[in-house]
């Protein structure tokens, strides 16, 4: 599990921020007068969450795609510059390949559920564009460990005992976003900085010096 990200997340990565790229222009021409006064902006926001754990001079895991979904807040501080508490349901975790006689091929994906509060500074950088910063805490609601084969179907899945896993994560959290009307489309890095497992137990101990890490990619909408 080591800090290298594998080429697929990569390539997945460098796709979205195209995709972002290719609105800028047209994101320009889409301010609503909502986003030019100093005023709250609510809404809703999800997206795809692609994560790994870990740890300094070890393995590494393969990315797992996972998902975010939950609410935010705007809030103005001055023309260019808000704070932006979220409260996001957040499944991370990482994945294994195997292929073997006895089992085939397939993936053991380690999910670990999340209740994340992000609260970030956002800037804006021209009337759509805005980079945003900030730290994060988290609540773990559950793990499981899901054997799924190569084509997509669930041989079982186990469900772990979450007292054996620190219960709150901490962390770095950075990205940019497009505003396009009321629309939002950004992609953000988390940066984990608590251990996920604790000692005393299997599961603790095999996770004991893990860390999340991952990318989300989202979209969202304001009111």
């Amino acid at each position: 599990m080591k800090k290298k990200w594998n080429t697929k997340g990569m390539i997945v990565l460098m796709m979205a921020i195209g995709i972002m790229a290719s609105t800028a222009c047209l994101a320009q021409e889409q301010q609503t007068a909502m986003d030019t006064a100093l005023k709250a902006k609510f809404g809703i926001k999800g997206g795809l969450n692609l994560t790994q754990l870990y740890v300094a001079n070890a393995s590494s895991e393969h990315l797992k795609a996972g998902f975010n979904a939950g609410i935010f807040v705007k809030l103005p501080v001055a023309r260019g510059f808000s704070i932006q508490p979220e409260l996001l349901y957040s499944v991370k975790g990482a994945k294994e390949d195997y292929n073997n006689i006895v089992e085939g091929s397939g993936e053991y994906q380690f999910n670990l559920n999340y209740l994340e509060l992000p609260l970030l500074a956002v800037v804006n950088l021209g009337p759509n564009f805005n980079i945003h910063a900030g730290g994060y805490a988290a609540y773990l609601t559950g793990a499981n460990v899901k054997d799924v084969n190569s084509d997509g179907t669930i041989n079982g899945a186990t469900e772990l005992n979450a007292d054996n896993f620190n219960r709150w994560d901490f962390g770095l959290a950075g990205g940019a976003g497009f505003d396009i009307q009321n629309f939002t489309i950004g992609a953000r890095y988390n940066y984990g900085l608590t251990n996920i497992g604790k000692s005393g137990n299997l599961s603790g101990n095999i996770t004991q010096n893990s860390k999340n890490a991952g990318f989300n990619i989202y979209i969202g909408f304001g009111f």
